[in-house]
């Protein structure tokens, strides 16, 4: 068993199932309700992919690889676009990844996959796997199916050989990598989560000279048999008695509440060989009842009995401490409640744009009517949530100018006022935007938390009203900001606000050191 990351700290860190894509059932309704209003109705589920893998070659001079999958899309044009990342495992040629990867699989549409895996070198083993520079890590090969091939095999299972990039091009005989089996799963819309804690008593020890360092691992048993893994616990260390952070389980994940899980507790070790220390089946119906009757349930371990395997049971239980279930609402369900989605925007007027008089500027305004990259961010991000606003007045701002006979202000108003925020429509954002640039001077330096903090007012002062509202914040600019860690601090505290932050890039520069804000907001690059 070797389901962790691949440093001892982070291999000892929960993973729940719920790092896939797309961690619960309803995440198109938003994508289904706008291709339905442009009349298009495909046949389409959403089907969960999870990955394992055997005989993987060992890159580390001491110890097996740390493998990592990395999923992408290959688009019609022939683009290859980077869609998702596993966990990393720590050292194993037979690795498990307990994160899955969610997509709308599409009848009609071929839907090519590459899978690359790569051995995460030693020295980035604290970094976040979305962060991770790839061709810094080393690679143990790649294979490529359709979506189609893999859910029309009668298992839904799909085991490719690894090949490496090179050898594939220069030979027909290729070094064998190993193989990585892709299993897909369809997903049920479930609005139910069970949160769960779990515990165990008498654990025996595995370790010789101190107790186990014992972490539980969920599994599902999907018809054809195959033990699919679902979520993993933190491991504690040296305890014969641990209690673990609480499990959150979406119905979804499991399949049903009486469906058949696997619960297994290991014992960890560094260098990925972990000891079964006892096991139990039960489905989610059965966790409910042991709570309910504070009932615990003895593990049993597997023994080799002569030529056969049979379940030794063992003084070790299982206990549920608490077992509760949430239904966790989707965006429909609250547009169907009343709320509404308030759009605001910030845009970036510092002096690294460009004069906007000359053609070359980011703010270049062109007499035919050719739109800027900050009025391209505009128009498609508001197109797209002004249907959710039922008076479309949108509070707008600018930042990192000098406005006339004033000092830089890093949050003034778009529209010139200096009582009043918002503007009427798209529209009025963008002939706010275009006067701002004749009324005010580029300056500088770029920050993000004077905007953020305004916003987190209009947000907080909504709530206070009781208002059903819900705020999203575009923030579009041109470069890296310069207060990272004031801008965190706004983020922390309006983090239990009705308020999502986009942040739109556009123009060349690397916006890669921003991507940590991308825990509290979405981020990308956007291309003029």
């Amino acid at each position: 068993m070797g389901n962790c990351c691949s440093d001892v700290g982070g291999g000892m860190a929960a993973v729940s199932g719920a790092t896939s894509s797309a961690a619960t059932g309803n995440q198109n309704d938003a994508v289904d309700m706008y291709l339905r209003s442009h009349g298009i109705h495909g046949l389409f589920s959403q089907i969960e992919l999870s990955f394992s893998a055997t005989s993987l070659r060992d890159r580390d001079v001491f110890s097996k690889s740390d493998p990592m999958v990395v999923v992408y899309i290959k688009e019609r044009d022939g683009a290859i676009n980077e869609v998702f990342r596993t966990e990393v495992v720590l050292n194993s040629s037979t690795p498990t990844w307990i994160a899955k990867y969610t997509i709308t699989y599409h009848f009609e549409v071929v839907q090519n996959l590459l899978f690359k895996v790569f051995d995460v070198d030693t020295q980035y083993h604290n970094v976040e796997v979305k962060m991770l520079k790839l061709e810094e890590q080393q690679s143990l090969g790649e294979a490529c199916c359709t979506l189609s091939e893999l859910v029309t095999k009668p298992n839904r299972s799909l085991t490719l050989d690894l090949i490496r990039r090179e050898e594939s091009v220069s030979s027909t005989h290729s070094q064998h990598c190993g193989k990585l089996t892709v299993h897909a799963e369809e997903c049920f819309s479930s609005k139910s989560t069970a949160d769960i804690i779990l515990r165990c008593i008498d654990l025996e020890s595995k370790d010789l000279f101190s107790k186990s360092d014992p972490f539980l691992v969920i599994s599902k048993l999907v018809e054809s048999g195959i033990s699919i893994p679902v979520c993993k616990t933190e491991v504690l260390k040296n305890d014969h008695n641990p209690t673990w952070k609480p499990v959150f389980l979406n119905i979804q994940q499991v399949g049903s509440k009486d469906s058949p899980l696997v619960i297994e507790c290991f014992n960890f070790n560094s260098n990925g060989k972990h000891d079964l220390i006892g096991k139990v089946q039960k489905s989610l119906a059965d966790l409910e009842k042991l709570h309910l009757g504070r009932e615990g349930e003895n593990l049993y371990l597997p023994t080799l009995v002569g030529h056969n395997y049979e379940n030794k049971i063992l003084n070790s239980k299982l206990l549920v401490d608490k077992f509760s279930e949430t239904v966790q609402h989707t965006f429909l369900d609250y547009l169907a409640g009343g709320f509404e989605l308030n759009f605001m925007v910030a845009i970036d007027f510092t002096a690294s744009n460009g004069n906007p008089r000359l053609p070359d500027s980011l703010h270049y305004i062109d007499p035919s009517g050719r739109l800027n990259a900050y009025q391209k961010a505009i128009y498609e991000v508001g197109k797209v949530l002004q249907f959710y606003d039922a008076d479309k007045r949108y509070p707008a701002w600018g930042f990192g100018a000098r406005p006339i006979d004033g000092p830089v202000s890093h949050c003034f108003n778009l529209n010139g006022s200096s009582n009043y925020c918002e503007v009427q429509g798209i529209q009025g954002i963008m002939m706010a935007y275009t006067s701002a640039l004749f009324n005010v001077s580029l300056a500088g330096p770029t920050l993000f938390g004077h905007v953020i903090n305004r916003a987190s007012v209009v947000a907080c002062d909504s709530l206070s009203t009781g208002a059903k509202k819900y705020f999203a914040l575009l923030i579009i600019t041109d470069g890296v900001i310069t207060d990272l860690q004031e801008t965190k601090d706004a983020l922390v505290k309006a983090s239990d606000l009705p308020l999502s932050i986009l942040i739109v890039g556009v123009g060349g520069a690397d916006f890669k050191e921003m991507e940590v804000l991308t825990t509290c907001t979405i981020s990308y690059p956007f291309e003029g």
